[in-house]
C-alpha cells in the first residue's frame, strides 16, 4: 500500500504492522469524532511518524496513485476532517 503525506512524499507501508497504523489512524478519527483538535493531532503526529520512520519513502519519479492520503502535521481540525472518509486516512484491512 502506498501513503501519501501530503507535502512530504509517499511511501510504501507494504511491510509495516498493519494493525498498529491502523490503531494510530482509528485515533485520529475518534478524536475528530469529539472535536478534540490537540488530540487528533497528537494522533495524527503518531500516524505520521510511525509511517515515516517504518515505511519505504517511494522514489519521486514513482507515478502511480495513492491508496491513503494523510495531511500534514500541522493541519487543523478542519482540514483533517476533510480528508477521512468513513475508515479514516487508511482503509481498514480486508
Amino acid at each position: 500500500m502506498i501513503i501519501r503525506i501530503m507535502g512530504e512524499g509517499q511511501y510504501d507501508v507494504a511491510d509495516v504492522d498493519q494493525n498498529l497504523m491502523q490503531k494510530y489512524d482509528n485515533q485520529v478519527e475518534d478524536a475528530v469524532n469529539v472535536g478534540n483538535e490537540e488530540a487528533a493531532r497528537n494522533a495524527l503526529h503518531a500516524l505520521h511518524d510511525y509511517v515515516v520512520t517504518n515505511g519505504k519513502a517511494v522514489s519521486n519519479d514513482y507515478l502511480g496513485s495513492s491508496e491513503a492520503v494523510i495531511p500534514f502535521v500541522d493541519a487543523t481540525l478542519q482540514e483533517i476532517t476533510e480528508l477521512l472518509t468513513g475508515e479514516g486516512f487508511i482503509p481498514d484491512p480486508a
